[in-house]
C-alpha cells in the first residue's frame, strides 16, 4: 500500500510493469479486514472504508446488482445503483488501454456480521437487521438511498463488492483538485448539456484555461474515450492531484455507474472527440491495436478479469460492446479526419504520452 502511494507521479499512478499492484490486488481480496475507519454518510449511496490487517485502506463498494441485471433505461444517470462489478471492470479496463489513471480496484467476498458490523459505529449499528428470509442486511447511512427498503443484505451474511485501494490523503501529497467536466451529462430532466446544442462549444473550452496549453484537452478526450467503453454518463467532475500542477493527468476513479446497458452506445459521451475531433496519437494506435490485431480488446479484458476474485465480472454481452464500442471510436476519428480535409496532424496529436 505504501509501495503504491510512494509511486504515484506526475505521469500515471503506478509504472506498467510494477509487480506490486497484483499484489496489492490479491491483499485486498483476502487480507483480513480490522477495522471500518469511516462511514460514507456523504453521496447518494452507502459506501465503507475498511482498514486491512497490512495497514492499507480501501474503498468498499457491496453489491446492489448480480451482473447480469441491466440498469432500467427509463432511470436518469442519477436514479441508477453504483455497480460495484464496474468498479472492478473499469480497472481493467484502464490497465489494459495502458492509462493507469484509475487506482487498482479488486473484487472481495466480506462477511456483514465479522466485517462489517463489527467495527461499527452505533450509528451505523442501527441499519442492521435479519431479513425474514434470514439474511443479515444493512442500509448504512447516506443521503438517498440508505433505507431498508433498499437493504444490502448477505447470503446469509456474505455478500461480495469491490475495494478500491485509498488514495494519499491530502497531508502525504495526496490533495486532489476538483475540476467540473465541460462534456458533463446534464443532470437536469427538463434542461438540456449546454454542449449538446451549441457546434462552436468545444472552440469555446480550448480558449479557456487549463484547455488552453499543456495536456489537459487530450486528456480530457481520453475521459471520453474511457467512459464511453464502459458507458459511464456521471463524470460530472473530475479530479488531479494538486501537488502536481496542472500538467498531469486526470483520475478516473467512481466508476460505478459504468457497464449498466451492454445493448445501448451512449454516443453523447464521445462528444468531446466528435466535436474537438482530436484524440492523442498513443490511445488511437491501443484502439487500432485491439481493432486489428489479436488479442481484441474483449478478450485482452476477458483474460484481465480471470484473475479477479469474483470471477466472471462481466458477461459477454458487456465484453462484445467494449469491441462494437471500440470499432465506433475509430470510426468517428476517421471522419474527423475525412472531415478536416485528412489533415491528420490537427486530428491526431502527438504529445509524449
Amino acid at each position: 500500500w505504501m509501495k503504491f502511494h510512494n509511486g504515484i507521479n506526475q505521469y500515471e499512478l503506478y509504472g506498467q510493469s510494477d509487480p506490486n499492484v497484483d499484489q496489492l490486488l490479491k491483499d485486498m481480496s483476502y487480507k483480513s479486514i480490522v477495522g471500518l475507519e469511516e462511514i460514507g454518510d456523504l453521496g447518494t449511496q452507502v459506501k465503507i472504508v475498511f482498514k486491512l490487517n497490512y495497514g492499507g485502506r480501501g474503498l468498499f463498494k457491496p453489491m446492489r446488482f448480480d451482473k447480469d441485471t441491466e440498469a432500467n433505461p427509463n432511470h436518469y444517470m442519477f436514479d441508477d445503483f453504483e455497480r460495484h462489478h464496474a468498479e472492478i471492470a473499469a480497472f481493467h479496463l484502464d490497465r489494459v488501454l495502458n492509462f493507469r489513471r484509475v487506482p487498482p480496484v479488486s473484487g472481495r467476498y466480506v462477511n456483514i456480521t465479522r466485517d462489517v458490523e463489527r467495527w461499527a459505529s452505533h450509528k451505523f449499528r442501527k441499519t442492521f437487521f435479519t431479513s425474514p428470509a434470514k439474511n443479515r442486511c444493512f442500509y448504512g447511512v447516506c443521503d438517498t438511498y440508505c433505507d431498508s427498503g433498499q437493504a444490502i443484505c448477505g447470503k446469509p451474511d456474505v455478500v461480495e463488492g469491490s475495494l478500491a485501494v485509498w488514495l494519499p490523503e491530502a497531508e502525504q501529497q495526496g490533495s486532489r483538485q476538483h475540476w467540473a467536466n465541460p462534456w458533463a451529462q446534464s443532470y437536469s430532466m427538463k434542461r438540456a448539456a449546454k454542449w449538446s446544442n451549441d457546434s462552436a462549444y468545444c472552440e469555446k473550452v480550448k480558449k479557456k484555461g487549463p484547455y488552453n496549453h499543456g495536456r489537459r484537452l487530450l486528456d480530457v478526450m481520453d475521459m471520453a474515450v474511457f467512459d464511453f467503453l464502459t458507458g459511464n454518463m456521471d463524470r460530472h467532475h473530475y479530479h488531479t492531484f494538486k501537488h502536481f500542477g496542472n500538467h498531469t493527468f486526470i483520475l478516473l476513479f467512481d466508476n460505478g455507474r459504468g457497464f449498466g446497458r451492454p445493448r445501448h452506445d451512449e454516443v453523447g459521451l464521445l462528444a468531446p472527440v466528435s466535436q474537438c475531433c482530436q484524440i492523442r496519437a498513443s490511445t488511437l494506435k491501443r484502439l487500432l491495436d485491439f481493432a486489428e490485431e489479436a488479442p481484441s480488446l474483449s478478450e485482452a479484458m476477458r483474460v484481465s478479469l480471470a484473475r479477479d476474485s469474483i470471477t466472471p465480472v462481466l458477461n459477454e454481452l458487456h465484453l462484445a460492446a467494449l469491441d462494437r464500442r471500440l470499432r465506433y471510436i475509430i470510426e468517428t476519428v476517421f471522419l474527423c479526419g475525412r472531415d478536416k480535409d485528412s489533415n491528420w496532424n490537427s486530428v491526431v496529436i502527438n504529445d509524449g504520452f
